[in-house]
């Protein structure tokens, strides 16, 4: 079993075609499992909703998601971010709002627990230092669990004297065993860890058992279409400009 694991797509269309057209070229995969926050920020929120649903696909509800449902949600988001909540929401259509409402916050696949945030609270944690990992490790009843939200692509490992964060580095094959993780794989749309280009990862294994590979994967997109479509769109500077510098 290969699964593709996104999170963060973030309306970006070119970004998640080219991530699943590397993915195709690195053996393929039989479905993808998407992270959250699939739609905010960027020009495409019904198109990226559209490609994903077309394959087999698990998914969460991150933040952005449910803020283009229910303004209300965004109600701490900074003005940018409001400001495409609210135009995302006017580029739905019916079918598309029907499957982010019906998106669970937690769901499980094969080993794997997947969320936005994290286990304590899954739309609005970032998991990001000890204590939170340590929070999901406690709630976590799969042997690994993938989060997103931060967009920083990471691997935690569960220790005796505590969660241990450690660089989820590119290209390398991190093999699973009985030791409990959590793994980040990055943002496809929006990364923030100072590298425009999306990251993604690759889950291989037999999807039953604690045992099988994770890889993370980057990739070149046409950076500037979807740059030129949030210009058209009225979408804000300062979102369209941060894609050229991955923050």
């Amino acid at each position: 079993m290969r699964a593709l694991i996104v999170s963060d797509i973030h309306s970006n269309l070119e970004a998640l075609e080219a991530v699943i057209t590397d993915a195709e070229g690195r053996g393929g995969f039989d479905v993808i499992w998407c992270l959250g926050d699939s739609v905010g920020y960027g020009p495409d929120p019904a198109a990226c909703l559209d490609l994903l649903q077309s394959y087999p696909l698990v998914a969460v509800a991150g933040n952005h998601d449910r803020a283009a449902l229910d303004l209300r949600e965004s109600a701490d988001f900074n003005s940018a971010a409001a400001f495409s909540a609210n135009w995302t929401a006017q580029q739905l259509e019916e079918d598309h709002r029907g499957f982010l409402a019906g998106l669970p916050e937690v769901t499980t696949a094969g080993p794997f627990t997947l969320v936005h945030g994290s286990l304590r609270a899954p739309l609005r944690e970032y998991l990001l230092n000890e204590e939170a990992a340590a929070s999901t490790f406690g709630r976590l009843t799969t042997s690994y669990c993938l989060v997103g939200h931060s967009h920083l692509p990471f691997l935690c490992l569960e220790n005796r004297d505590g969660p241990r964060f450690v660089q989820f580095s590119e290209d390398e094959v991190f093999d699973l065993d009985e030791r409990r993780q959590i793994a980040n794989p990055g943002s496809v749309g929006q990364p923030r860890d100072y590298d425009p280009r999306p990251s993604y990862a690759i889950y291989v294994g037999d999807g039953v058992e604690s045992s099988g590979s994770l890889e993370r994967h980057r990739v070149e997109y046409a950076r500037t279409v979807t740059q030129e479509k949030m210009r058209i769109a009225g979408l804000p500077r300062n979102l369209i400009d941060r894609l050229n510098h991955g923050v």
